[in-house]
Order: C-alpha cells, then sequence, then structure tokens
C-alpha cells in the first residue's frame, strides 16, 4: 500500500480506501471477513456514507480492535433512523444519527465530520440556517470531530463553500467519465471539476474520490462511454492521477474483491494505461496532458505525466509545486527533444516542446 499525507491534518492515509455503500449486502460474517483484509493489505481510510444502517454493527465489529489505525469520514446529513439511507437537513435528525452511529461503530471520535451532500447551493444556505454546520463546529472544539469534509457533486457548490467554510477534505465525484461530460454525476465542464483539483492541490485540501468507477458504468462495454470497459484499476489510477487527490474509496463486499483492489500495485504501466479515455476526451482538453503516461517509457527517464501534473499545479499557484518537482531524479531539463513521447500522446500533446516550457518556467529560480 502507498499512502498520501494531507496537509491540513498531516494524517498519513492510504491511496486506497472502502467506500462502504453495499458492504451490508455480503452479509456480516464475509464483510467482517473482508474489512479485516482490508486493515491488513494497509488500508486505513473508511468512507461511512452507507446504503443502509445496517452496515454500522459490521464496522464496529471488524474494526474497533484497530480504531487508532484507521481513519473514519462520517456524514452530518445521512439519516440512519429508519434502516435504509436517508438525507437529512433537519438538526434534531441529524444529532440522533450521529449518536447512533458512533454507538454503533464502538467510537467516541469522528475523524473527519462531513458536511453531507451538498450539491446546490439553497443546500448550504439550509444546513447553516438549521445549525447543523455550527454543531460540526461544536463537536470540533470538543475534540468529538477531529477535522471538517464536505461532500459533493457539484463545483460551483464546492467552491462556495470553500470560500465560506474551514474544510480540510473534500469527497468528489470523480471517474474518467465525469471529466469527459458523461455519466449521472458529471456536473460541470471539464475545465471546472480541473479548477477544483487544483484549487485542493494549492490550498492542500485532500480529496477523497466517490463513484470513482462511475456507478459500474466504466466496467461494462454497454455502458462505458468510451466504447470499451475500463478495468477496476484503470480507473483507480486515473482517479490517483488527479491532483489533489489522496484516496479512492470504492466500495468492495469480499475478500476477493479487497483482494482485488490492493492487486492495483502488481499491475504493469500497460495494464493500469488508460488512454482509451481520448476516444471522447472534451475539445477543451485536446493538446492537455492528463498524466496518463501513455507516453511511457521515456527513453531518459522522465516520469512525463508527473512533470506536467507539477507544473500545471505550479502555474494553479501551489507553492510546494517547484520543491517537487525539483526533487526528481529526472525532470525537463533531461529532455533531449526526441519525440518519443509527442508519437504516443493520445491527446495531441506536443510534450517535447512543452518540456522547454516546463524548463524555463520551473528551473527559473523564482
Amino acid at each position: 500500500m502507498k499512502y498520501r499525507v494531507n496537509r491540513k491534518t498531516n494524517d498519513r492515509v492510504s491511496e486506497i480506501g472502502i467506500g462502504s455503500s453495499y458492504m451490508y449486502e455480503a452479509g456480516r460474517e464475509e464483510a467482517v471477513k473482508a474489512l479485516r483484509k482490508a486493515v491488513e493489505g494497509g488500508i486505513n481510510y473508511f468512507d461511512l456514507a452507507a446504503g443502509h444502517g445496517d452496515s454500522f454493527p459490521i464496522y464496529g465489529e471488524a474494526l474497533h480492535e484497530y480504531r487508532n489505525q484507521i481513519f473514519y469520514q462520517i456524514h452530518f446529513g445521512a439519516d440512519y433512523t429508519k434502516g435504509d439511507y436517508g438525507w437529512s437537513l433537519d438538526l434534531e435528525t441529524v444529532k440522533a444519527s450521529v449518536k447512533w452511529m458512533l454507538e454503533q461503530l464502538r467510537t467516541d471520535y469522528i475523524d473527519y465530520g462531513f458536511i453531507h451532500c451538498q450539491d446546490e447551493i439553497s443546500d448550504w444556505e439550509e444546513y447553516k440556517k438549521n445549525g447543523i454546520y455550527d454543531y460540526i463546529l461544536e463537536l470540533k472544539q470538543k475534540g468529538i470531530v477531529r477535522h471538517i469534509g464536505l461532500s459533493s457533486h457539484t463545483p460551483h457548490v464546492i467552491n462556495r463553500i470553500l470560500d465560506e467554510a474551514d474544510v480540510d477534505m473534500l469527497m468528489f465525484s470523480v471517474n474518467a467519465g465525469y471529466d469527459c461530460g458523461k455519466g449521472q454525476y458529471a456536473y460541470g465542464e471539464s475545465d471546472e471539476r480541473e479548477a477544483i483539483y487544483q484549487r485542493c492541490a494549492k490550498e492542500g485540501i485532500g480529496i477523497t474520490v466517490m463513484k470513482p468507477f462511475s456507478g459500474g458504468q466504466l466496467l461494462d462495454e454497454k455502458t462505458s462511454p468510451f466504447g470499451k470497459a475500463l478495468t477496476v484499476h484503470q480507473c483507480l489510477k486515473y482517479v490517483l492521477d488527479r491532483p489533489g487527490v489522496l484516496v479512492a474509496l470504492p466500495g468492495a463486499q469480499s475478500v476477493e474483491q479487497v483482494e482485488d483492489l490492493l492487486d492495483f500495485y502488481n499491475k504493469t504501466d500497460e495494464e493500469l494505461d488508460y488512454s482509451v479515455i481520448s476516444s471522447i476526451s472534451p475539445a477543451k482538453t485536446s493538446g492537455k496532458c492528463v498524466y496518463c503516461n501513455h507516453c511511457k517509457p521515456c527513453p531518459m527517464g522522465i516520469d512525463i505525466g508527473l512533470v506536467n501534473k507539477y507544473y500545471d499545479l505550479a502555474l494553479a499557484g501551489d507553492l510546494m509545486a517547484k520543491d517537487h518537482y525539483r526533487s526528481l531524479e529526472k525532470n525537463a531539463s533531461d529532455c533531449i527533444g526526441c519525440g518519443h513521447c509527442d508519437s504516443r500522446c493520445p491527446f495531441s500533446v506536443h510534450q517535447s516542446e512543452r518540456m522547454a516550457e516546463i524548463r524555463e518556467y520551473m528551473e527559473s529560480g523564482e
């Protein structure tokens, strides 16, 4: 397992976590084994926006002994008082649901207390008016909530809330389909979504990713907008290549599914190559590096995708991007202009020209 650090909280979280939407459907015994297998494999981050309340006692049984080794994100607005998932903006309902969740999880604190499911500005206005955000702040002051998160599918709503609230983590719906404008929650234009990634990277707000497979759409050739099914591991690679992303949160119900997620680290570059998305990429992304690394291998050993990512982040105002760039063993100054990357780029990026541009900007000493 590999880990990434949330710059705002210093928490070291696993790149792959577990989403709990349908954990309960596997049955209690198998689900408990699956969660313990996840921890044994190095997974330490778990989302609790569950599809049903039955998931919570499963987590409580499986992970209470590991509580100081793991992180829970718990959603203020997810209501399980009737068993099935519900969404509520009523303060007393939220209080009752949070109390119940903590009891079932056998814990007395929340690592990341999330402002839940804010897809309209009106949701945020009512959330504040009803006192739910103040309630999260109260629990943070008491130490019950360690950090504050935000869950949303909508870029303009995210920006509004990040302007007004002290958010440490963002849960955003990220996958190749949504970023190309395809799918149920493909909210925002491609450049708006990219701006969210870059803002979070710049401000040190970690992104936890929901819907990395677009509800399974990307895994089926019949429903994939690219005309070809992506693998679980290609989807995860795409997600983890987005700026600002700390952890992907795919669902898993069995030991076998958890093992498949962990197998991500055994895959070759060819097996992780998601450049098929170029078949429907928006016009705005033509000529823009998406860090897919289809151009590998570089004869000089340059990680072209990572060099491009740090450059884009520096242009967006990330003050740490140049330092990260300069720590690379190979960077743009090592480019010999052979054109190998130009001939392989599915997004028509003239990387050899871009390397000269990157070298001038990133190594200027500014």
